[in-house]
This record gives structure tokens, C-alpha cells and sequence, in this order.
């Protein structure tokens, strides 16, 4: 076996030689050092990159099926991870900030899968234990979304009830 065809099976498999390098080994080491520093900035980059690397597993996971009738997946994983990975086109922090943190982030709604905790006969009441639900769906909602956000909420289902009652005595 010549250095020709060595050549030939690196290049045949280079997204199985590269893709770990790239998607786990740097990231790692890159984690790593950023733990080490006490800027955030560096942190918050590895932090995103690997929530992202988490959706695109998570992504791939749920559509293996798919996604191994596409020969070219491995490639657009390959070329989509550099772009996530390196600081010149800084991928992750353009992801992160354009598509994922508005879905988390300042949404102005309730969260509708809240479920108080019932008091049932086998719990026992304590001082800690919240006097009414509604107060601790509202602290829950100040802490997620801030007070602004609830204070917008407030006015805004006031708004509301002033209108029904105009319209109601009208």
C-alpha cells in the first residue's frame, strides 16, 4: 500500500477524521482554557457552542432515519461545525443571538405549563409553603421574565377589562 492510496482513504474519510476533531476535541480544549480566564466572553461563546451542539445531536438523533439517505450530511455537519467552531466567523454567537435566544428569552407570555402543587391530605402545611398559588405563578413569572414584563402584563389585561366594562355599560 503506497502513500498514494493512504492519501485516498484520508481524503474518502476525512469528515469521519475530521468531524470529531472539530465538533468535540477543539471545543473541548477551547472549554477548557475559558474555564481558566476570568473573561466571560470566551465562556459565553463555548457555553452557546455547545448548546448548539446539543440541538444539532438532538436534531440528528430525532431524524437518523432521514438523514442517512443524505450522502451529503456528513460534509454540511463538517462545514456547518467549522463555522460554529472558529472565532472568524463566530457562527455560535450569530446562531445563539438570531435563533435560539428569542425563543427563550423576553417572551411576553405566561407559561401555560405551570401546575401549582395541590395540598393533599399526605402533605403537610408548612411556613414556607406559598398562601396562594396565583402569588407563586406571579413570582415565578417576575423571576423568568423580570418586573417589567410583568408590570406590561398587568397593564396591558387592564386595558382589557376597561374596555369590557365601557362596552358592557354602554
Amino acid at each position: 500500500m503506497g502513500s498514494g492510496s493512504l492519501i485516498k482513504v484520508v481524503l474518502k474519510n476525512f469528515d469521519v477524521l475530521a468531524g470529531p476533531i472539530v465538533t468535540l476535541v477543539y471545543p473541548l480544549y477551547a472549554s477548557v482554557k475559558a474555564i481558566e480566564t476570568k473573561s466571560p466572553i470566551d465562556d459565553q461563546q463555548w457555553l452557546t457552542y455547545w448548546v448548539l451542539y446539543s440541538l444539532m445531536t438532538l436534531f440528528e438523533l430525532t431524524f437518523a432515519k432521514i438523514i442517512e439517505w443524505l450522502p451529503f450530511w456528513p460534509y454540511a455537519k463538517l462545514i456547518f461545525s467549522c463555522w460554529l467552531v472558529l472565532p472568524y466567523f463566530s457562527g455560535a454567537a450569530y446562531v445563539y443571538q438570531h435563533f435560539v435566544r428569542p425563543m427563550f428569552v423576553n417572551q411576553q407570555t405566561v407559561n401555560i405549563w405551570y401546575v401549582p402543587r395541590k395540598k393533599g391530605i399526605f402533605s403537610k402545611p408548612s411556613i414556607f409553603s406559598k398562601p396562594d398559588d396565583v402569588l407563586v405563578a406571579a413570582e415565578k413569572f417576575i423571576e423568568e421574565n423580570g418586573p417589567e414584563a410583568f408590570e406590561k402584563l398587568i397593564n396591558k389585561r387592564l386595558k382589557r377589562i376597561r374596555s369590557q366594562t365601557r362596552q358592557e355599560g354602554v
